[in-house]
């Protein structure tokens, strides 16, 4: 692969040798591990090198004012590339104050110089659904997504474990109850790939749907759910797989690193693990971070 950097908007050009047009791919990594430090979070990200940033909603409360979090992300260099919105609430007695809440974020994201809003649909424990809870599902995220766009900032739907969109059947029942115009789709590859899909495949089927990426891994464990979330190269999910398939669509755009938490008992600190993962992306995928 052929890789060259554009000195003026810190991209990175990855060329596959068959391709005669370029993938264009941004880096960047999620806030999460660093729970409630977000002045850490920016700090680390920063200097391993990462030039994009996702925050959660936690960020809207520790820093209400959406020009200061501008401000400190410009200082480390970083791009506002994503805000986790939180839960897409199907309770009719709750849609009112939810698409209110989802509105606000968005309001904040775009005065903070952010680009993407993210949602994930309802949790249920018994992960049993009706065909209008999918339908009603789709219908509200599309008017989320209207008024996202109100200021500016586009709207995506998460694939997540326990949610109302684990599956990759799942998933699609959503995506087409809503408008793709308003509503496009945050494709995790680890969520994909424990809900039972190849996200590798994912990439082809949704080459004009996605609008940002979840660069995960995950691997089997001996806990309550069976699982965990690990650093880039440490599980299951075939990632150069996944890197070959966005070369193969010539992707553009964003993709965010995300990892969880740290296993129990490690001594790994965020910052390491985001070295780890850095790592991986250049020395396995070929990829610049």
């Amino acid at each position: 692969a052929v890789v060259a950097t554009s000195l003026a908007s810190q991209v990175v050009f990855a060329r596959s040798d068959n391709d005669h047009e370029p993938m264009e791919l941004r880096i960047g990594y999620a806030a999460i591990t660093w729970n409630d430090n977000l002045q850490g979070a920016m700090a680390d990200i920063s200097a391993v090198g990462f030039r994009g940033i996702q925050l959660r909603a936690n960020t809207v409360k520790l820093i209400p004012d959406p020009f200061v979090i501008k401000s400190e992300l410009a200082k480390h260099h970083l791009e506002f590339t994503a805000l986790s919105s939180g839960d897409v609430a199907i309770d009719p007695a709750e849609e009112k104050d939810n698409l209110t809440l989802h509105e606000e974020h968005a309001k904040y994201l775009s005065k903070a110089g952010g680009l993407y809003l993210q949602l994930i649909g309802t949790f249920r424990a018994n992960g049993s659904f009706t065909p209008e809870e999918y339908t009603r599902t789709g219908k509200l995220l599309t008017e989320i997504g209207k008024r996202a766009a109100n200021y500016g900032v586009k709207v995506a739907l998460h694939n997540h474990m326990g949610s109302i969109a684990q599956s990759p059947e799942q998933l699609a029942r959503i995506l087409d109850a809503a408008d793709p115009r308003y509503v496009k789709l945050l494709l995790d590859v680890a969520h994909y790939k424990q809900g039972g899909g190849d996200p590798a495949v994912a990439i082809t089927q949704y080459a004009d749907r996605i609008l940002f990426l979840h660069f995960k891994d995950v691997k089997p464990a001996n806990n309550k759910i069976g699982y965990e979330f690990v650093e880039l190269g440490h599980g299951t999910v075939d990632l150069p797989a996944v890197a070959a398939a966005l070369r193969s669509i010539r992707y553009q755009g964003w993709a965010i690193v995300e990892f969880d938490r740290e296993a129990q008992g490690s001594t790994r600190t965020p910052k390491e693990s985001a070295e780890l993962s850095k790592e991986y992306l250049q020395h396995t995928l070929g990829l610049e971070v």
